[in-house]
């Protein structure tokens, strides 16, 4: 639904808004499949999300776990939270700089990302088994922009010589 001010004078729908329109529907498919596999898994989908990135780049600090799940590093110490109070991931304190805690997956917890992995393989190849391999390729290239756009405006509104101007 859309307001008469996302609206054209012709009446239809502007194409960013019908852009947000479609990225929103694209984040609630995500949304619903991550939380199908969570359910799968018997676990909570933003722990399984974390699990998959710390698979994917190995032991990492919580700040840059914050910024990798785009959260708050209060909301990132949480999910950390959980997975540590299951056996999932330990919490390491730095050798060189004891403020900075690492985070890393336990033998438990890669065996959990794999399960997970291997069904978001499964979930991915059943989704898109009609679709060429040049259609994915576009698809990539076209979301790999899209975030790139997206995140180049939100970096630009978080720069310090602009907080006055949207504060």
């Amino acid at each position: 639904m859309s307001s008469t001010l996302s609206r054209s004078p012709s009446g239809t729908e502007a194409p960013a808004v019908a852009l947000v329109t479609a990225l929103q529907s694209l984040a609630r498919a995500q949304r619903e499949a991550a939380g199908r596999i969570a359910h799968e898994l018997d676990w909570p989908r933003s722990g399984v999300a974390l699990l998959h990135l710390l698979a994917r780049c190995g032991p990492t600090s919580l700040t840059d776990v914050a910024a990798h799940l785009r959260v708050d590093l209060s909301v990132a110490s949480r999910q950390v939270s959980t997975l540590v109070d299951g056996g999932y991931v330990v919490r390491t304190v730095d050798a060189d700089d004891r403020r900075v805690r690492t985070i890393e997956l336990t033998d438990a917890g890669l065996a959990l990302a794999a399960e997970a992995r291997e069904q978001y393989a499964a979930l991915i190849d059943r989704a898109f088994s009609a679709w060429s391999p040049e259609d994915l390729d576009e698809a990539i290239r076209t979301l790999d922009r899209l975030v790139d756009t997206i995140s180049a405006d939100t970096e630009r509104r978080r720069a310090p010589q602009n907080q006055q101007e949207f504060a």
